[in-house]
């Protein structure tokens, strides 16, 4: 070997940075825009009853338990990718996790099972769908 610990040290510590500024761009980019951004607020407090909800519900696959209390603890964590003290970009990046997640819960479980435990309105639960691309009482079925 003939570079030392501290070349790869300064390596990882560059690549770590490298990728995180490449996320907060693109945090920057795909950010919600205008009314979105305010709605996706308004509804923070039910998607985490929701998710609180979702992985406590013993009618589901293990696995979308195990990946809910995963994005509970993620959530509760106080360290994030994006710092939450920078404006639009700090909740971006929990905005976008929860999206995944919730995606990912709809793929293995099915929309009913996310509805069955909404516990906000149904006007609420129609916004939810439009901002995480799920298909709501009001959009379209999606392909088979």
């Amino acid at each position: 070997m003939t570079g030392s610990w501290w070349d790869l040290l300064i390596g990882l510590a560059v690549a770590l940075l490298v990728t995180w500024l490449a996320l907060v761009v693109a945090l920057a980019i795909v950010r919600p825009r205008g009314g979105l951004l305010r709605e996706a607020i308004r509804l923070l407090p039910d998607v985490l009853r929701l998710v609180r909800r979702l992985a406590a519900d013993p009618a589901l696959p293990r696995g979308v338990r195990v990946r809910l209390g995963l994005l509970l603890a993620y959530l509760a964590f106080p360290i994030d990718l994006v710092p939450d003290f920078i404006p639009v970009l700090g909740y971006a990046d929990d905005a976008i996790v929860v999206t995944a997640v919730l995606r990912s819960v709809v793929r293995r479980a099915g929309l009913e099972a996310v509805r069955r435990q909404w516990p906000g309105t149904d006007d609420g639960f129609t916004a939810l769908c439009r901002l995480t691309g799920l298909n709501g009482p009001d959009s379209p079925p999606g392909p088979p």
